[in-house]
Parts: C-alpha cells; sequence; structure tokens
C-alpha cells in the first residue's frame, strides 16, 4: 500500500517514520521542515532504536502528492479545517484517512465535510516531541490503537494493522467510542493541568493533592463515557492509567508544549465537544468544564 503524511511532526513522523524505515512507500507533506528534509533527511532518536530516512518522499504541496491507499493525519486539530482542501488532493474514493489525534468529534466533522469519505480513528499512546527541523525524540511507549469510524474496505484496515506491527509499532483494534474515550481519560486531566499549574506529568502525582485532583477528573471523563454508551471504563482504568504514568518519562504533555512555544492549543476536541457531547447525555463534567475555562483565560491572555 502507499501511504501518505499528513502532519509530519512527533506523532505522524514518528509513525509514519516506522512505516518508511521498514520498507512501506510512504509520502511526506511538509511545510517549514520541506527544505531541511530534502536536504538532511528525517531523524528519529527513539527509545527503540534510532533511525535516519535520507532520502524521504517529501512534497510541500498536497496537489503534488500522488492518490494513496491510506493518509495518515498527524495535524493538531485546530489545523482541522485545513483538511478538506488538503484530502480533495490526495484521497480518491477508496482511500483511507486515518485521524491520529487527539480529542472527540474530529471525525464526525470531517465526515459531515466529506460525506464519502473513508475513516479510521487511531489514538496514540506515545511521548514524543519534534525538537528541531526533520527532528523526532521519542522518549517512552509508541503504542497505537486503531479504531473503524466508516471504513467500508476492512481488508485495508487489516494491511494497515499488520504493517504497523511489522515496522515494530506495538498496534491494538478497539471499538471507535471506546478509543476515543479512552484515550481522553489520560488527555483531558494531564494535557490542561500541566499548562494550567506550569508542571508535569511525574510533578502532578508526586502531590497528593493534585494526584487526588487527577483522579476525580478521570473518573469524570469515565462518567462520560458511560453515560454515552461507551462500556469497559470504571475506576480500575483510571488506577491504571495513572500507574502507568508513574513510571513514565517525566513528559510534557502535546498541549503544555504548544502553549510553552506560543502555539494554539487544542481546548475545543480535547475540551469543549466532549463535555458538551456529555451534557447532551446528561452528564455534567463539572471539574473539566473549570479546567477548560481556565485553558481559555491563559489562551486568550497570554
Amino acid at each position: 500500500m502507499r501511504y501518505a503524511v499528513i502532519g509530519a511532526g512527533a506523532v505522524g513522523g514518528y509513525f509514519g517514520g516506522r512505516l518508511a524505515n521498514a520498507g512501506r512507500d510512504v509520502c511526506f507533506l511538509l511545510h517549514s521542515d520541506y527544505d531541511y528534509v530534502c536536504s538532511h533527511g528525517l531523524r528519529v532518536d527513539s527509545c527503540r532504536g534510532d533511525f535516519l530516512l535520507n532520502p524521504v518522499q517529501a512534497y510541500r504541496d498536497a496537489a503534488g502528492l500522488p492518490q494513496c491507499d491510506v493518509v495518515l493525519v498527524g495535524l493538531k486539530t485546530v489545523n482541522n479545517h485545513l483538511l478538506p482542501g488538503l484530502l480533495r488532493k490526495v484521497a480518491g474514493p477508496e482511500t483511507l484517512v486515518v485521524l491520529i489525534q487527539n480529542g472527540i468529534g474530529m471525525e464526525d466533522d470531517l465526515q459531515k465535510a466529506m460525506p464519502g469519505l473513508q475513516i479510521a480513528a487511531a489514538t496514540a499512546f506515545i511521548c514524543s516531541s519534534k525538537i528541531g527541523p526533520g527532528h523526532i525524540c521519542h522518549m517512552d511507549y509508541g503504542s497505537l490503537t486503531i479504531a473503524n469510524y466508516s471504513c467500508r474496505d476492512t481488508a485495508k484496515l487489516d494491511t494497515l494493522v499488520g504493517d504497523l506491527k511489522d515496522s515494530g509499532v506495538e498496534t491494538y483494534t478497539a471499538d471507535y467510542l471506546l478509543a476515543r474515550w479512552r484515550k481522553a481519560v489520560w488527555n483531558m486531566p494531564f494535557n490542561g493541568m500541566t499548562v494550567a499549574l506550569n508542571t508535569s506529568t511525574a510533578q502532578l502525582l508526586a502531590n497528593p493533592a493534585t494526584r487526588q485532583l487527577i483522579k476525580e477528573q478521570m473518573m469524570e471523563v469515565i462518567g462520560a463515557a458511560n453515560a454515552c454508551g461507551v462500556m469497559g471504563l470504571d475506576e480500575s482504568f483510571a488506577d491504571k492509567q495513572i500507574a502507568t504514568t508513574d513510571k513514565m518519562t517525566p513528559y510534557k504533555p502535546s498541549m503544555k508544549l504548544d502553549y510553552d512555544n506560543g502555539r494554539p492549543m487544542e481546548i475545543d476536541y480535547l475540551y469543549s465537544h466532549p463535555i458538551a457531547i456529555a451534557a447532551a447525555a446528561g452528564f455534567e463534567m463539572t471539574r473539566l468544564k473549570m479546567l477548560e475555562a481556565q485553558l481559555r483565560f491563559l489562551s486568550n491572555n497570554k
């Protein structure tokens, strides 16, 4: 299969890079890094083995991309308004578009904009950052969960999963809503709290007061998920997420890095959408609604 990566940063660049390093046919759409990557390649420093892709199938403009079987989208969701224009140039009727993004509701909005598009969701559990042009640092974990949203060709999904596993990526499949809400159990507390308190995941869990607050926020996400009909999430999952984070390399999540570097934060899909979806199902996310308000304040007053 031929792959395209749109948004070749810390996440898209890592997983696309893994596929290319394993010999898969991968095209990368690049913006500010285009000239650098063409000259120096794409470098991944990884806890699971460093590698350098050089040469790279790099494209500056989506119009130049060949039509691909699978498009991996690693854009931040603040740029999702660009997706229909980009995808119309690379995605045909049989193309599968995989959103490797944080939040809830992105697939719904993209499907409304492009009704015939075949879409899957992907949730990454990874500590990875872009630390320079064409340079990704992968510090810990690195699994990917794939969930079907509107893909008609399930054989293509199976091939994608197989290619990812062959490239060294720990890959799972899950029900769509379970996958999105399960990731939100970690994302909603840790992303916002590291910004609001100007701290890291390790410091949040080292302090008894914030550790308890993180647990309460996780339980609120689980309550919202249950109200929306998602089964399989309970207190034991929250405890497991906290225990896993205890073992994690001290880490600043993507929202914290965006805020520190003056970039827009992904508040809409990480907070506003799931809070509204839960409210429509009769569940109020009071703690996380307060955190959303704090993030809006910080975003508007930086």
